[in-house]
């Protein structure tokens, strides 16, 4: 599916319009309520509870954006439901909460974590419920991943809605876990034309990447993460269509 022209207009907020000293954490939904409010597109993170709820939360350990500590995978919805949020009154919430919250008002795009650990094809559950749960959801979405076996398992389970990959480098201090033949090979971002992708989210400081280059001239959207300046986003945008953006208002 083409990704909605939206995406490649209206600023993205990273995990939403987030700010700490206004009482706004992260992937919460006062900073999805901010964002919508000031009109700009929203990305967030999913992982799965130990039940099969996707969470609205960006890290695999609860400790460093709430007061809990362990795996976000071993606690059911309804316990990390009630787990408030550091620097706010928020708790974290599901995915079809902050789909009800968004309601279509802007576009929203949503990153699927690696559930497999290396980036490799141990997949599917998170995407089988995220697909569920954007059932009948009538604003503007698109899904993403660094796995491209995510991405390849949203093809199956919703294949009418936009998928891309979330993309880098691949620096080998980035991404530990993950063995030195598969980042060499991710790198090259071979799966965009078997995942059925149309766009990427790039590494803003490796969009001069040759194969972003090929890719933006075969008509791939060309997103990038995370600007952090007018200037920086000055510089992203001579070659991505579109930005990701904390820390100020693009």
């Amino acid at each position: 599916m083409t990704l909605p022209p939206a995406f490649l207009t209206t600023p993205v907020a990273h995990r939403a319009l987030h700010d700490k000293t206004q009482g706004r954490p992260e992937n919460s939904p006062s900073a999805i309520r901010a964002a919508v409010a000031a009109g700009y597109g929203i990305e967030i993170d999913l992982q799965l509870s130990a039940d099969g709820v996707p969470m609205v939360f960006h890290d695999y350990d609860l400790g460093r954006l709430t007061c809990e500590k362990g795996p976000l995978a071993t606690r059911t919805a309804a316990e990390l439901g009630a787990i408030p949020l550091r620097h706010g009154t928020d708790t974290i919430p599901t995915l079809t909460q902050v789909l009800k919250i968004i309601s279509g008002c802007v576009p929203l795009l949503i990153e699927i974590k690696d559930q497999d650990g290396a980036l490799g094809p141990d997949v599917g559950a998170l995407e089988e419920a995220t697909a569920a749960a954007l059932h009948g959801y009538a604003g503007p979405v698109a899904v993403m991943s660094f796995n491209p076996h995510s991405i390849a398992a949203m093809d199956s389970f919703a294949p009418a809605i936009p998928r891309g990959l979330t993309t880098c480098a691949f620096n080998a201090g980035d991404w530990p876990t993950v063995p030195a033949a598969n980042r060499e090979h991710l790198a090259q971002i071979p799966d965009y034309d078997r995942t059925r992708s149309s766009f990427i989210s790039h590494e803003a400081a490796d969009l001069a990447s040759p194969r972003v280059v090929a890719l933006k001239s075969q008509g791939a959207g060309i997103l990038c993460w995370t600007i952090r300046s007018p200037q920086a986003e000055a510089e992203a945008r001579k070659v991505a269509h579109n930005i990701t953006f904390e820390g100020y208002l693009a």
